[in-house]
């Protein structure tokens, strides 16, 4: 697997010193490494950044650097319980290769598991799996600019797994073979990779780096490579970078979890202290940057993107130790980004927009630069409106500053954020102590607790003034003087270039000008009427899921979980969802999703984002098969509140035009991309085919998405919203007596419901096609791309046994394609394969197997996976292959209880479908009794290799030879 991380964040980043105190991952980190040139003298050993910093690390880590130079971090963590995540950083990656060597770093984390002096080829994953690690979700890697990461999630935290996981490390480091016929056979599948991964996004990423870097290394140096390097690889090239980037002294180990740090650290010094390897080298410099790069424009065009505008402007890097003051300077200037673009956030929400989105920041670039880039997203053709209202924003900010009103609610936002961390750090999860050992070791940042954030936080607030916000912002942000200018888009602007350039000029001739701040108001939803009653209070003892009755008739069910401190998972559903679309009216739900846009009766959404600042509250709307589901995560301080906009959101939703003006916007662009890939192609046709044409499953032309408003949609859900039954679900670190009040005062106090979800028989039949020719799709993507589909019909969800064995030969079909496809032909990067039983449509499921392959390999792909299919029902199957399949299934269902999530599962539905529980407490003990023969019999049973129905998604060209 690859990351290609860019340095010009098309959603702007919470700045990482501010993320860190708030104890949140960069939502997409900079690209950064140490830039120096690279010579021929060692570098010297790695300094812990800690060592000259004022901030206070967090005391739980363990840092340690053996006498090779490498460094671990070790931090135990008890959330979830008895589990760990072992992974091994290497600070080196695409960037560090040679033009001949394109692609090579990311071919060797690939050959990582093909072959070691202690684990045969094929053996590392089918070690894992016997284990119950599921190659893909808790066996992975990645390599981007200047990182490999091998990352193993342990399910257990036995020592025995620990000290396996270690070692698979130490194979990594230094003992991988290369050997020759492995190196031919993984080529195949890291250039399907490639092939994947080429699409009209990843043009315009490539061609957007390239117009704003034109002297820097690295949007040459991409982590996929390129196709005559990788295919000029061998067995030595590989070595030789290997050997030259996998180096103590250019590497780390991080353990986290439920573990003695003291074990940890001696099961790793065990491991790699005999690691020896020469020095390591001097990092590769990713650029340079030309910081007076200025007045360019740039055009690109293609038939899938959406139109959007980005104005640039370069400047120095600025690189600061992190300290106490470099993060308040940070806060400052991240709580001014974040006025500016709430501003922008405003204008998209006004009934006739003058764009989609828009967003102003600063990132950095590797450690070479700093970019600041505005962004506009326009509607189709308005790209001049929008730009000249983003431009007037972005000038009138910096001319006038901010209000009190503006800054208050960005520090709400803060106060809450970091007041939620405190209350959860003794649960965090192992993934959030990775982040912060990961940080630290590619950005400098430290890892402080949650409390010492808020505490300097706290200290700061005073110093944190309209002004101080202004300048603090002013410091870093590169004005937009003369700016590089980008546009894509479908349709060039009229005028080209020349357009774009006096449009930019014209808007920096015009005068800034004061704009109003709206006042805030008080959220207007705190009195639905006397308090309910409850008329039925019960207790599953298996589970000790609370299920309780309201006179309304509104079913609430409680677990309370110690999982993660202060929080609280809210989910209502409410009856309805899709059985509310018709073969009449098939779109009649469509909008749903998208009733938060028109705010509350009394509030509009974007009003709704100040009256709620500071409170960990949300609204959004889901149609599900047989429900709207409103869900969202709270804590225990905000949980009536919550309730309250619930309950609003419910009984009084908004159905503005603001909420029209933005659906419409965006229909255009999604079905702009409709054929653009090979999966887009196979999602907009699919439904149709399997179902005969019904058009409840049938997606129609754009036009039918276009004409819909919210007055089809109230008349639609209106009846559900006011009277149909309702089930609310609380999981988490709640009181359960101020949990019951809170509802009661709430959903608890509507009028009388329906007390049972409507069955909707005559909606839930759904069909497979009797017709199983092969079907032909074209999609308009890379000429070389082609996808194959099989899927059979099954059954549904009624008899447990036979889903649970389905689920199982999922698995196991799914292993035995990888081997075939992957590892012996590599003929494809990921083969997959998925077995779904509904629980919604009499008698319906779906068992799929596809693959993405070369257009030139689709016939021999066709014949590899019917051969799969009818070896798994000839057999013989051994048990070696139903351990690895089971294993990882049996840990899933061991773990399951242990997020809040899981439980959540559970107890969604605990009234109205019991069976849920009923079918997760016997499902465990049905898939650790399924024999090999169990599985055959299910396999006999639906998969016919004469009856599948077939689907080929081929390159357009192709139709046009087909016709000939």
């Amino acid at each position: 697997m690859l990351r290609l991380l860019t340095a010009v964040p098309l959603i702007f980043l919470t700045n990482p010193a501010l993320a860190r105190d708030a104890g949140q991952a960069d939502p997409m980190p900079p690209v950064q490494s140490q830039a120096a040139a690279q010579t021929a003298a060692p570098v010297q050993p790695p300094v812990w950044p800690m060592d000259g910093s004022d901030l206070p690390v967090d005391p739980a880590y363990r840092f340690g650097v053996l006498d090779n130079g490498l460094r671990y971090i070790i931090r135990p963590n008890g959330t979830p319980a008895a589990q760990g995540m072992v992974q091994f950083w290497i600070e080196g990656g695409s960037i560090d290769e040679t033009e001949a060597e394109r692609g090579y770093a990311h071919f060797v984390e690939h050959m990582a598991f093909n072959g070691s002096t202690r684990v045969p080829e094929g053996e590392m994953i089918h070690l894992l799996e016997r284990q119950g690690l599921a190659f893909g979700a808790d066996t992975n890697a990645s390599t981007s600019f200047d990182t490999t990461l091998y990352k193993l999630d342990l399910p257990r935290n036995d020592p025995a797994l620990l000290d396996t996981a270690l070692m698979l490390m130490r194979e990594v480091a230094s003992e991988l073979l290369f050997d020759p016929a492995a190196v031919e056979r993984e080529k195949g599948v890291v250039l399907s990779e490639m092939r994947v991964r080429d699409s009209y996004a990843m043009d315009n990423t490539v061609e957007r780096m390239k117009f704003l870097f034109p002297t820097a290394l690295f949007p040459d140096r991409l982590p996929i490579g390129k196709a005559e390097t990788l295919q000029a690889a061998t067995a030595e090239s590989l070595r030789a970078l290997w050997q030259r980037l996998y180096r103590p002294g250019n590497s780390a180990l991080i353990v986290v979890g439920d573990y003695d740090p003291d074990v940890v650290e001696a099961a790793i010094r065990a491991h790699f202290s005999s690691w020896q390897a020469p020095p390591a080298l001097p990092p590769v410099s990713e650029g340079p940057i030309d910081v007076d790069l200025a007045g360019k424009t740039d055009i690109f065009l293609h038939p899938a993107l959406s139109e959007r505008i980005t104005i640039t402007r370069h400047g120095e890097w600025i690189g600061e130790p992190d300290t106490v003051a470099y993060r308040q300077r940070n806060v400052r200037r991240q709580i001014g980004y974040g006025i500016i673009n709430r501003r922008f956030q405003s204008m998209a929400r006004e009934e006739d927009p003058p764009f989609r989105g828009a967003g102003l920041g600063s990132s950095e670039a590797f450690q070479i630069g700093r970019s600041t880039n505005l962004v506009i997203d326009a509607g189709e053709g308005e790209w001049k409106r929008g730009l000249a209202a983003a431009q007037a924003e972005y000038r009138r900010a910096l001319a006038f500053g901010f209000t009190e009103a503006e800054v208050a609610e960005q520090l709400a936002n803060l106060r809450s954020a970091l007041e939620n961390n405190v209350a959860g750090a003794d649960t965090r999860g192992n993934a959030s102590f990775i982040t912060g050992a990961l940080t630290l070791l590619e950005d400098g940042q430290i890892p402080t607790t949650p409390a010492s954030g808020l505490a300097r936080f706290e200290d700061h607030v005073p110093l944190i003034t309209p002004q101080s916000v202004l300048e603090s912002l002013q410091e870093e942000l590169i004005p937009l003087d003369n700016p590089l200018i980008r546009f894509e888009g479908r349709t060039a602007p009229e005028g080209g270039a020349d357009a774009l350039r006096a449009a930019w000029n014209a808007g920096m001739d015009i005068q800034p000008t004061r704009g109003d701040r709206a006042e805030t108001a008080e959220f207007a939803y705190s009195d639905f009427g006397p308090a309910g009653t409850v008329v039925s209070d019960q207790v599953d003892p298996r589970y000790g899921i609370r299920k309780l009755v309201f006179a309304n008739g509104l079913m609430l069910n409680i677990k309370r979980t110690n999982l993660q401190r202060g929080r609280v998972g809210v989910e209502l559903n409410v009856d309805g969802g899709q059985m509310l679309n018709t073969r009449e009216k098939p779109l009649a739900t469509a909008m749903a999703g998208v009733l938060p846009m028109g705010g509350l009766g009394r509030h509009s959404n974007d009003e709704l984002q100040s009256v709620l600042a500071g409170r960990t509250v949300g609204f959004n709307f889901e149609t599900d098969e047989r429900s709207f589901r409103l869900a969202a995560q709270t804590t225990p301080r905000d949980l009536l509140l919550q309730l309250q906009l619930l309950t609003a959101g419910l009984t009084d939703p908004g159905y503005r035009p603001q909420g029209e003006a933005q659906y419409r916007r965006n229909i255009r662009n999604v079905f702009a991309r409709r054929t653009a890939t090979p999966d887009n192609a196979l999602s907009a046709s699919l439904g149709e085919i399997v179902s005969d044409g019904d058009p409840r499953f049938t997606r129609p032309e754009a036009e039918a998405y276009l004409a819909l408003d919210f007055e089809q949609l109230r008349d639609t859900i209106s009846d559900r919203l006011d009277h149909g039954a309702l089930e609310l679900a609380l999981v988490g670190d709640l009181d359960e007596e101020a949990a019951i009040a809170a509802v009661a005062s709430t959903l608890g106090a509507l009028p009388t419901r329906e007390a049972s979800f409507r069955p909707y028989s005559e909606n839930r039949e759904r069909s497979f096609t009797a017709d199983r020719s092969v079907r032909t799709l074209y999609h308009d993507g890379t000429a070389q791309q082609a996808l194959l589909r099989m899927s059979w019909p099954t059954t549904d969800d009624t008899d447990l046994r036979t889903m649970v064995t389905l689920n199982l030969l999922e698995r196991i079909v799914r292993l035995e394609l990888t081997a075939k496809l992957r590892e012996e032909l590599g003929q494809t990067y990921s083969p997959s394969v998925s077995s779904s039983q509904s629980s919604t449509y009499r008698g319906y499921g779906l068992f799929t197997i596809a693959a993405a392959v070369d257009v030139s390999q689709v016939a021999a792909a066709r014949e590899a996976m019917l051969e799969t299919i009818g070896a798994t029902l000839a057999g013989p199957l051994d048990d070696d292959l139903l351990l690895r399949a089971r294993a990882p299934l049996l840990e899933r269902y061991d773990s399951a209880l242990k997020s809040n999530g899981g439980w959540m599962n559970l107890t969604r539905r605990a009234q109205s479908r019991p069976e849920i529980v009923d079918r997760f407490t016997q499902a465990r003990d049905i898939l650790a009794g399924l024999t090999l023969e169990d599985v055959k019999t299910v396999a006999a049973r639906f998969l016919d290799t004469q009856n599948q129905l077939e689907v080929d998604v081929l390159p357009r060209g192709m139709a046009s030879s087909a016709a000939e």
